[in-house]
């Protein structure tokens, strides 16, 4: 193996520059020569790509976004598209990929593999969704900034006595409501792993009131529904005063916590080294703090499994 490809798909996600960067800097440690493929697999078919060096990512380890820009392609999953991004592969004379992002870019990198270029999939995607890893890159800052808005909206909640539903990101994963609900001291987390009811959230809320709370914030995971829909339905149970708050996607944006730099770091740079043992077709995951690899495969078929010992105690401390 001579030259490697990277590139970002799917939605964009905080840290996915810091693992480009881990990846081209690592490869030209090892003697590689590096491409970016800008837009994803649209842009690896279209033959938009370039020679990287060590310098063409200096700087860009506190960037939010992707410096290499991102597409949905669903035009990739048939096998004549495939080819012509092969075409692209043996123009360029690139021998192996690393993709960064989901569970959709997974698929398209699993199926270079199957042509006979090498892939490994590296969990770039906000919403902590991925099977086999504790933590995808970019989570922790959408986590983040979900609470710096809790925290303001919070001020405002109790100037004026009022309950805020805060809906935020994660596709239909709950994992940012919850880390942000126990982080911002929600009243409540209403996630889609987990049943609930409103008159019961309603009833909660009450106690809450008359035990001198007059103010609460709810956080709600996108997967529920939308906080317009919620905050009518809890309001048919009282007079809460409640508006609803949807973060939407500043959430993707900003500057990636120190946490997903080194993550995305420590991702990039093993890529490289599975590539440079020959393997492919693999997902990079974090598990216990220790790096680890899966087939692409098996995690078509497993679940993401949301921490719900998290909401148990977020439903313990809003008493």
């Amino acid at each position: 193996m001579k030259r490697i490809g990277i590139m970002t798909s799917g939605g964009d996600a905080p840290g996915m520059n810091a693992a480009v960067r881990a990846v081209a800097r690592k490869a030209i440690t090892e003697g590689l020569e590096v491409f970016g493929i800008n837009y994803g697999f649209a842009g690896l078919v279209a033959g938009d790509i370039f020679k990287m060096e060590a310098a063409t990512v200096s700087d860009v380890i506190s960037r939010g976004g992707t410096m290499l820009y991102s597409a949905r392609y669903p035009e990739f999953e048939q096998e004549a598209t495939q080819l012509k991004g092969i075409e692209q592969l043996n123009k360029f004379g690139i021998d192996a990929l690393v993709v960064i992002g989901g569970d959709g870019s997974y698929h398209g990198a699993l199926k270079l593999t199957e042509h006979g270029y090498n892939a490994v999939g590296l969990p770039g995607t906000i919403d902590n969704d991925i099977p086999y890893t504790d933590f995808t890159i970019g989570f922790d800052t959408a986590v983040n900034t979900a609470l710096d808005a809790i925290d303001k909206l919070r001020d405002t909640a109790a100037s004026h006595e009022r309950t805020f539903v805060v809906e935020v990101m994660g596709r239909g994963a709950g994992d940012i409501a919850l880390w942000a609900g126990v982080a911002g001291g929600a009243a409540d987390v209403i996630i889609p792993e987990h049943d609930f009811d409103v008159k019961s959230v309603a009833n909660k809320l009450k106690s809450s009131r008359e035990r001198g709370q007059k103010h609460a914030i709810i956080v709600l995971a996108e997967g529920v529904m939308h906080a317009d829909e919620f905050a009518k339905k809890l309001n048919a149970y009282g007079d809460f005063q409640t508006r609803a708050t949807v973060l939407g996607h500043v959430q993707r944006g900003g500057n990636p916590t120190a946490k997903d730099r080194v993550l995305a770091s420590k991702m990039g740079a093993y890529a490289v080294e599975l590539l440079m043992a020959g393997k492919g077709g693999l997902a990079v995951g974090i598990q216990n703090n220790q790096l680890v690899n899966h087939p692409m495969l098996d995690l078509f078929n497993a679940k993401h499994e949301t921490e719900l010992s998290l909401y148990k105690l977020a439903e313990d401390l809003s008493y």
